[in-house]
């Protein structure tokens, strides 16, 4: 979520590199003029199902992350654009909270989970759904067991979980499974945005929502003030083992804390965990309309709504083509709208698009114009009436 404190200067990122499984994670620390950060990028063309070398018949990846006002860089991307998966690369966006333990072991170890699961991408080349999610799920199961063990073996208490999106992508066919409150995906079908990820979050009156509330509370869990037990505003998450192996000890530290009584715990009986690392899983077969893939965190979302980032791409590609540099500007809008979240952005073009052919998008200047006269209408209205509520 989006830190209320003022913005501060953009802070470098450490580079680091992880290689799991299969293939190699390339990552490579760049500082720009206007902001520093650790990029996973893959430059290069990627074979998307077909013998041709024309480009126009190719994926190609960008990839960045920002720091925004945040003390700490807790998001990661993980990039796979080999096509080991009988033809699918894989592409996972992470957002952690309460530290960075929790990311680590996401990042050196989903995509080798997943690929065992789904046998290879033998189980993506079938295209059935329902094996698919099945095998999806069982992989995010395990990697979040393996995440818990891991966790409580630490010297120290540790309270890290993250929210995450992952993309199995072919040039025909796109999987994406998620957990969580913080990445949306998004399809370009011909300039017009296609959201496919829905937010997991203790609050709201969407369906999704809704639904999570309730089972909330059938595992004995209660929602104060839109947060799991008054903590937490996200309801599925990879860590966060307060919530899953050691509820009971949660409630003993609370009591100690002061956050509730001895008389309040006994009423308690939990009867599964509260957040759960179960994704949800959707597969979309991608036509001829569809040009890009985008999914970022919600350091983006919360400044540049999807329509807005959708058309902000396609302009940037109509100009020169390049995803790198159209991730990254993406990234940079985001961070001078005062972002003040970290923000991890990954954009798969589908190579059905000759860029070059596309006119580029000519700025409405009458729209512009009377956005502008709305926005200063707006402020003096306001002022007018803090005004005369002063003079009160």
């Amino acid at each position: 979520m989006a830190l209320l404190s003022p913005r501060v200067p953009r802070l470098p990122l450490a580079a680091h590199s992880a290689c799991a499984g299969v293939g190699s994670l390339l990552c490579c620390g760049r500082v720009a003029a206007s902001a520093a950060r650790c990029q996973v990028t893959a430059s290069g063309s990627v074979a998307a199902g077909s013998s041709s070398s024309s480009e126009l018949e190719a994926i190609r990846w960008g990839s960045a992350k920002l720091q925004g006002a945040r003390e700490e860089m807790e998001d990661e991307v993980v990039l796979r654009p080999d096509s080991l998966l009988h033809g699918f690369s894989f592409a996972a966006v992470l957002d952690g909270h309460a530290g960075f333990s929790t990311v680590q072991f996401l990042r050196d170890e989903l995509f080798k989970e997943c690929a065992a699961a789904l046998d290879g991408g033998a189980v993506l080349n079938t295209k059935n759904l329902e094996a698919i999610t099945d095998s999806i799920r069982r992989a995010f199961a395990t990697m979040d067991a393996n995440l818990s063990t891991w966790l409580q073996q630490m010297d120290k208490e540790d309270d890290s979980g993250a929210t995450a999106t992952a993309l199995f992508l072919r040039n025909d066919v796109l999987v994406v499974s998620h957990i969580g409150d913080s990445c949306l995906q998004v399809i370009s079908r011909g300039g017009r945005p296609q959201s496919l990820t829905n937010f997991h979050r203790p609050y709201g009156n969407n369906k999704t929502s809704l639904e999570e509330v309730k089972r909330i509370r059938a595992a004995g869990g209660w929602i104060r003030d839109g947060r799991v037990c008054g903590d937490i505003s996200v309801s599925r998450a990879f860590g966060d083992i307060r919530f899953k192996t050691r509820k009971n000890e949660m409630l003993v530290k609370g009591v100690k804390e002061g956050r509730w009584t001895e008389k309040f715990v006994s009423r308690i009986k939990f009867k599964g965990d509260l957040i759960i690392s179960s994704p949800d899983v959707s597969l979309v077969e991608l036509g001829p309309d569809a040009e890009f893939v985008l999914v970022a965190t919600d350091g983006l979302w919360d400044y540049i709504k999807s329509t807005e980032a959708v058309a902000f791409v396609r302009d940037q590609l109509c100009q020169h083509g390049d995803v790198q540099r159209a991730c990254e500007a993406l990234g940079e809008k985001a961070l001078d709208r005062r972002s003040q979240d970290n923000i991890s952005i990954v954009i798969a073009d589908l190579g059905r698009t000759n860029w070059q052919e596309l006119p580029v998008p000519r700025p409405n200047v009458l729209l512009e114009l009377s956005q502008a006269v709305a926005t200063v209408g707006a402020v003096s209205v306001g002022i007018w009436i803090s005004s005369l509520l002063t003079l009160q």
